[in-house]
């Protein structure tokens, strides 16, 4: 299973026609995919998706599949920045988009870090979620004190590595805290975070598949969560 992918057309920067979705979902099969949680961003000042946009956007995305004979299965969650009307649903109950078990997939900023990440992180716990943090190799500003991984992980946050950030796509210092975040186990998923046709032609020539293997159980699970 991947939980991690922009597959929806038109409501981020990820694909922008349902061809380009059906041609990328078809490179998803043959990557060996059979489940997937495509996941829309959602950024108040950039995307403002709501679960009614996404649900609608998977079900054109379904028929598209159905009518291909595609033999996967997808769903939708959202990858949640954690800004201020991030913080405002969660403090009013509003309906979220989740992975399996009741996850939260979520994302800080790039540049600068949060004043309060750990409390964050908790305050989505305390609300009933399991928050899972995307691409946490992709935050520079962690990587001077690799610690704060393990805050995270032993805080109760789950960590979902991008498997383009071990093909070198997004540099030598992101590809080796990569490395460093699986060799130390800190990572509990894989995920494409794919947007884009040449995001999955990297994953196909990546000679990283040891550790794609090595987790790909850990994805799988979350296949049995969602039939449970």
């Amino acid at each position: 299973m991947d939980i991690h992918s922009h597959l929806i057309p038109d409501i981020d920067d990820g694909v922008q026609t349902v061809e380009e979705s059906l041609a990328m979902i078809r490179k998803m099969v043959d990557l060996g995919y059979t489940h997937l949680y495509t996941t829309p961003h959602i950024i108040w000042d950039c995307y403002r998706n709501t679960p009614e946009i996404i649900l609608s956007g998977l079900e054109t995305v379904r028929a598209a599949v159905r009518e291909e004979g595609l033999p996967i299965s997808v769903n939708a969650a959202a990858e949640y920045f954690i800004d201020e009307h991030f913080m405002e649903m969660l403090h009013t109950g509003e309906q979220m988009l989740t992975l399996p078990g009741n996850r939260l997939l979520v994302e800080l900023p790039y540049s600068t870090p949060l004043m309060n990440t750990s409390e964050t992180l908790f305050f989505i716990i305390e609300k009933g979620y399991q928050p899972v943090l995307a691409h946490p190799e992709r935050y520079t500003y962690f990587h001077n004190d690799l610690t704060m991984y393990k805050k995270l992980a032993d805080g109760g946050c789950e960590l979902q590595l991008n498997i383009l950030s071990l093909t070198g796509h997004y540099g030598p210092g992101v590809n080796k805290t990569a490395e460093w975040l699986l060799e130390n186990r800190l990572i509990t998923f894989l995920g494409t975070d794919a947007h884009k046709m040449p995001h999955l032609d990297l994953i196909q020539k990546s000679n990283k598949n040891g550790w794609l293997s090595r987790y790909s159980f850990q994805n799988e699970k979350l296949v049995e969560i969602a039939h449970y």
